[in-house]
């Protein structure tokens, strides 16, 4: 109901039509809660909103990230080395529609003069995309499943191309989400956890330990953060099992990650120890674990979620510029940096430019998680 509807039922000598019923007035009369206005808020926001979906449809390949890949991420196919993306038809030569997309066939020759693979169409075969077929296989929960999302029964499905060896980039891409999009949550999770509780810490009880915490903190920052993640990464040892990199790589990252929240929760402490409701919990004989637990952590963890959101790129990055460096996630292993690595020589750029793919996918997560984070930022205060 609009504003003036319900204004115009406070006016003296107002009556209901016969018709109206109590649920029109009681909706002039309902307040929204403050989740309500948030919610409403975000919502308006339609890049963030379409960040969150977007989101949710990467992790959700992420998890299910055999199922989704069209082929083993190993799988070496040596009649294909460094093949460029086939591209989805839905017309053929002779102008035929199809409703089902197909792909044609490649075929590669040596190059006498460069040796190198030169692919060409075969434009006499379609290959048929398919969904839900059966292909290499993978293991779930200790099962061996063979079902595939997408794929040909003949033939071969590159749809972005394949990297030195003959493996298909679009299967790497895939299972490479799962280092570099977990990662960002594990290390944004160290983060967060180590930042709320030394900054909590430092701001309640203050004095020389607060000093202390922020000397510790301004030592911490006043290193480049590129350069400590790369000495850090080194100290690694080089026999460590690839389940013990990725530990130490999220331990690297959430180091110094921390620091920035920790002096912000520092100063959101700060203000709300002062407050009415803080001294007045205080004066009745609550605990200095209530006093913080109940009373402040609550007032400040919105913030932090905001903080959380903005910080998972930066751990992304972070990830992806060590793998990249070739500090970071080591084979059999990969990730969308590792991937990326092979594309540092110019070479390979000028010539295989959809070895650059990776670097697609990075941005597309970045800048949803950034329009996400800027969304919730706005929600928290819908006030404003």
């Amino acid at each position: 109901m609009s504003l003036a509807n319900a204004l115009k039922k406070l006016r003296p000598g107002y009556r209901p039509s016969p018709g109206a019923g109590l649920a029109e007035d009681e909706e002039a009369f309902r307040f929204l809660t403050l989740g309500e206005l948030m919610w409403r808020k975000f919502v308006r926001n339609r890049v963030a909103v379409l960040s969150a979906i977007v989101l949710m449809i990467f992790y959700l390949i992420m998890i299910l990230a055999d199922f989704f890949a069209p082929y083993d991420m190993n799988h070496a196919h040596s009649e294909h080395l460094y093949c460029p993306p086939q591209v989805l038809r839905f017309v053929d030569e002779q102008g035929r529609f199809s409703l089902r997309p197909f792909v044609y066939p490649l075929r590669g020759e040596r190059d006498l003069k460069t040796f190198r693979f030169v692919y060409k169409e075969d434009r006499t075969r379609k290959a048929y995309i398919h969904f839900f077929v059966q292909g290499d296989p993978y293991r779930v929960f200790g099962q061996e499943l063979r079902l595939r999302f997408i794929g040909v029964q003949e033939g071969t499905l590159f749809l972005l191309g394949t990297d030195v060896r003959g493996r298909d980039q679009l299967s790497r891409i895939i299972m490479g989400s799962r280092i570099s999009l977990t990662l960002g949550l594990a290390g944004v999770a160290i983060s967060v956890f180590l930042g709320s509780v030394i900054g909590t810490v430092s701001g309640f009880y203050g004095g020389k330990l607060d000093d202390v915490i922020q000397r510790i903190i301004e030592f911490l920052r006043s290193f480049p953060t590129l350069p400590l993640w790369m000495a850090l990464s080194a100290a690694l040892p080089p026999d460590w099992p690839s389940h013990l990199v990725y530990l130490g790589i999220v331990v690297v990252l959430s180091f110094i990650g921390w620091t920035g929240l920790a002096r912000e929760v520092r100063g959101k402490i700060l203000a709300l120890r002062e407050t009415d409701y803080v001294l007045a919990a205080a004066g009745t004989g609550a605990s200095a674990s209530r006093l913080i637990f109940v009373h402040m952590i609550p007032s400040v963890a919105s913030h932090i979620m905001v903080v959380a959101t903005l910080s998972i790129p930066g751990m992304i990055l972070g990830e992806s510029a060590l793998s990249f460096l070739g500090l970071g996630i080591k084979p059999p292993l990969t990730s969308w940096g590792l991937l990326l690595s092979q594309a540092q020589r110019v070479e390979v750029m000028r010539l295989y430019p959809w070895m650059l793919a990776p670097g697609v996918f990075i941005s597309i997560v970045v800048l949803a998680f950034n329009f996400l984070g800027d969304g919730l930022r706005d929600a928290i205060d819908p006030f404003s």
